[in-house]
């Protein structure tokens, strides 16, 4: 069966970005690279929520950002789903916006996705909440995905 990865909203918004730092850009380029060379060996999906931060920024980016992930399959959000997203909040190893970070990796776990695909290292790729997640998954009857970011997967030779 192939490998599903959940995109989160950084990865659009990172492939399309408007800053011009040097970080940002590095992002990109790397987010760029995985999208072409990486992208075609998963399965990928993502969800309205994703959609609905990236249309929360109303740049000129917007557009481009939507239609990056437009034709990837978007997981449903279900009650029981908010409801885990909650726990994450309520322990407190997620930011209380019901509608981030928390919700992304509940649809993910939920829907039994085997990565989260991200830049996000405060909150998602983060080594320091990876054993919190696992327990309260492992709690829920839930696997955990993988957290990564597009690096993870060029094998340290890129």
């Amino acid at each position: 069966m192939e490998k599903r990865i959940y995109i989160d909203t950084s990865i659009p918004s990172s492939y399309y970005t408007l800053r011009t730092n040097e970080d940002a850009l590095a992002k990109q380029r790397i987010t760029r690279h995985w999208w072409n060379e990486y992208a075609n060996q998963f399965r990928l999906t993502s969800s309205n929520a994703v959609i609905g931060e990236l249309t929360r920024g109303r740049s000129e980016a917007t557009q481009a950002r939507c239609a990056l992930i437009e034709s990837i399959d978007l997981l449903p959000i279900t009650d029981r789903i908010l409801q885990i997203a909650q726990i994450y909040i309520d322990r407190l190893i997620m930011p209380r916006d019901p509608h981030g970070d928390a919700l992304h990796v509940a649809i993910a776990s939920f829907h039994h996705v085997d990565a989260i695909l991200t830049w996000n290292f405060a909150h998602i790729a983060n080594p320091n909440k990876i054993h919190l997640i696992q327990g309260i998954n492992h709690e829920l009857g839930l696997p955990t995905p993988e957290l990564t970011t597009p690096l993870d997967y060029f094998g340290g030779t890129d």
